[in-house]
């Protein structure tokens, strides 16, 4: 049986399609994908990323263990920055990718992907060995909103009473609400500007019904959280990462810091971006309005050379395309054929990014 979120309820009564995703039942969408994207992309939408997954990593090697197991550098990390990155394993496959905020001196806040929380968790304590370190795996604990779309700063001011204009791209920020201490961030998933809150599942389910209540945000499901991240060229795990995909082959590798004295698949992954990767994900635009979809495969000249590992009909650009992982060999403006039932399909290779993002910096 799948689990819930503490907002399950409010999902159901607003009518959502609640479909399986990462071990949760989840809403993927309420009105419409389409128009919900374009409440993101103009305005202001609402997500329930309670699924997510939450471990504290606490004590005086903490910053040695999150540079151990984490491809990007923390060293000296100021409070409240936050580091996207991966967890390797030793041959360069992905655990996962995830966000670590440094909190304390000597404590960090990690968020993981739902359907990897057990996997990561695991993985955390397995090679906590040698380091003096406590894991608190918190996901039990935590519910959390994603507030998204050029207005979100607004919403969180006149709605919730926050201000959080002094809160930077990728920094986080400690509210007291005097019943509990609660965490906002700025990172955002969509390619808009969009903030994170972290909190009990009382206080989210509360902050939840005065959003909804204001008129100014819509509710978002994870279908348009989807087809907004793919728009900017933000990689999903199990798509566009996986235990097969290193970061380098994802065109991540700006993430993997080299220079770090060491971390879990830094050799497996410093030779690949040495020699290059035999195979690395490529956007593909479509010709017409054919939808290539995860799994199909990509040929040139009749032979094929990858496949699809997400695909859309764009909606803020109104244009068919993909990303794949294909042979390395291919270039930008190279000619491709994707296969769609049986038939053939004809696109060019170009850029991951299909629409440009709006983050507030």
């Amino acid at each position: 049986m799948n689990k819930r979120t503490c907002l399950y309820e409010r999902h159901t009564k607003l009518g959502a399609l609640i479909q399986p995703f990462g071990g949760f039942d989840m809403p993927i969408q309420y009105t419409s994908i389409i128009e919900e994207h374009n409440a993101v992309r103009q305005h202001c939408g609402v997500f329930d990323v309670s699924h997510m997954g939450e471990v504290f990593v606490r004590g005086k090697d903490a910053e040695r263990y999150i540079n151990h197991i984490f491809t990007n550098d923390v060293t000296g990390a100021p409070i409240h920055q936050i580091y996207y990155g991966m967890m390797l394993y030793p041959d360069g496959g992905t655990v996962d990718d995830l966000l670590v905020y440094k909190m304390g001196d000597q404590e960090f806040f990690v968020v993981i992907n739902a359907a990897n929380i057990d996997k990561d968790v695991e993985w955390m304590m397995s090679n906590k060995e040698g380091f003096d370190v406590e894991i608190d795996h918190a996901s039990e604990r935590y519910g959390q909103l994603a507030v998204q779309g050029p207005e979100s700063e607004k919403v969180l001011a006149e709605v919730l009473g926050w201000d959080c204009s002094d809160l930077k791209f990728y920094t986080a920020k400690t509210i007291d609400t005097g019943q509990e201490e609660i965490i906002i961030s700025r990172t955002g998933y969509t390619g808009e500007d969009g903030f994170e809150i972290y909190g009990s599942h009382d206080f989210i389910v509360e902050q939840w019904d005065k959003l909804m209540a204001s008129g100014q945000c819509v509710p978002c499901g994870l279908g348009c959280r989807d087809t907004l991240r793919f728009e900017v060229g933000l990689p999903l795990y199990g798509d566009e990462l996986s235990d097969k995909i290193s970061p380098v082959m994802a065109g991540l590798s700006m993430f993997c810091k080299f220079d770090k004295p060491e971390f879990i698949g830094k050799e497996a992954v410093a030779k690949q971006k040495e020699e290059g990767p035999a195979m690395r994900l490529r956007g593909i635009e479509m010709e017409d309005r054919a939808v290539p979809r995860h799994g199909y495969k990509v040929l040139k000249d009749g032979k094929e050379v990858g496949e699809v590992t997400t695909g859309y009909r764009l909606i803020s650009v109104d244009k068919s395309c993909a990303v794949a992982l294909v042979d390395a060999s291919l270039k930008l403006g190279d000619k491709v054929e994707v296969q769609i039932r049986k038939k053939l399909f004809p696109g060019t290779i170009v850029k991951k990014k299909f629409y440009d993002k709006h983050y507030k910096k």
